[in-house]
């Protein structure tokens, strides 16, 4: 059984869970003290270590970020309840490859509703590869795009490029006019593309734990 909560870790545990529920996915260290009233940011860490030592939580792949609450109960009574909405799940994306349709054509993927603003027609696409892990989006995570002609600075985009080369990266448009598609992955390099098309902009992401 897991142990006793201190009001602290369950303010903590309770965003946690409600965060979860809303996005599919888990809030940064500094998410997590702004929603709950900590200054310091290795505050939260220590109430989050505390929550793993009590059996409440369990750190997935090594990373920090990435939480798995292990009560289903705390779920039930914390997370609230989200209306969904069921989008085509359309495939593959990896960078530098064509897009990879899914093997049933017929695939849709369950969202929460206010991940989209149902005024745009939106898809969902599973991630291959590391281009944006800086930005928290990671090899198996769907992302959840609008189709969208109006794109900004950091907005991260489905692109063509070089005709048929599939990627997602974030959008800028420098001074001189020219588009470059930066990753969010230091070991990796911009892309200046000759020809560009694009698919989508990214407006949420699900993290499935197995």
């Amino acid at each position: 059984m897991p142990g006793v909560l201190y009001q602290k870790e369950r303010e903590v545990l309770e965003y946690i869970a409600q965060f979860q529920s809303r996005n599919g996915f888990s809030p940064t260290l500094k998410e997590i003290s702004a929603a709950t009233g900590h200054k310091s940011n290795a505050t939260v860490h220590q109430i989050i270590s505390k929550l793993v030592d009590k059996g409440y939580v369990q750190k997935v792949d090594g990373n920090n970020r990435i939480l798995k609450i292990l009560d289903n109960s705390v779920m039930t009574t914390y997370g609230k309840s989200q209306p969904s909405v069921e989008l085509p799940l359309m495939g593959y994306i990896a960078a530098g490859k064509p897009l990879e349709p899914h093997s049933d054509p017929n695939a849709t993927f369950e969202v929460s509703a206010n991940l989209v603003s149902g005024k745009k027609t939106a898809y969902v696409l599973q991630v291959k590869g590391e281009s944006l892990i800086e930005d928290g989006i990671l090899d198996g995570d769907f992302v959840v795009v609008e189709k969208d002609r109006e794109f900004h600075n950091g907005d991260v985009i489905v692109a063509i490029v070089d005709e048929n080369l599939a990627t997602l990266k974030k959008f800028y448009r420098e001074s001189d006019g020219k588009v470059v598609l930066r990753p969010a992955n230091s070991t990796m390099q911009p892309i200046y593309p000759t020809q560009l098309t694009v698919q989508g902009r990214v407006v949420g992401l699900v993290r499935k734990f197995i």
